[in-house]
């Protein structure tokens, strides 16, 4: 386990729920999970990776990246979404987030902006 990933590991509870999400994954997140692993292997991406308090839909330790698939419900947590991001910024990781609707629809666009992001942190 890299220094990264120990420093990010979380309370049991944060534990449990990152168990509990990878098994109830959405349908955006499913699409793009399997988008990273089929088309950017030299990026090794976290599902449901928790971090602190927090539970990221996907982290890649070796670009510091998070990346977020926000649905219906986040439009009404956007304070607590940018308290998020900046403690994660506070950490140097970079949060990335998209909408599911934007996941469903433009797959690749999503995963291209991912990849360079990825790439340039690298």
């Amino acid at each position: 386990m890299t220094e990264g990933a120990m420093r990010l590991s979380g309370p049991k509870q944060t534990i449990a729920r990152a168990r509990q999400l990878r098994k109830a994954m959405t349908k955006p997140e499913r699409l793009l999970w399997w988008a990273l692993r089929r088309h950017a292997p030299e990026f090794r991406f976290r599902r449901q990776h928790p971090a602190g308090c927090y539970v990221l839909d996907f982290y890649c330790d070796a670009a510091n990246l998070c990346v977020e698939v926000d649905g219906q419900s986040h439009d009404f947590r956007i304070a607590q979404d940018q308290r998020r991001d900046r403690w994660l910024l506070d950490k140097g990781i970079m949060t990335l987030r998209f909408s599911a609707a934007d996941v469903l629809s433009n797959l690749e666009g999503v995963l291209t902006l991912i990849v360079e992001e990825a790439r340039g942190r690298k």
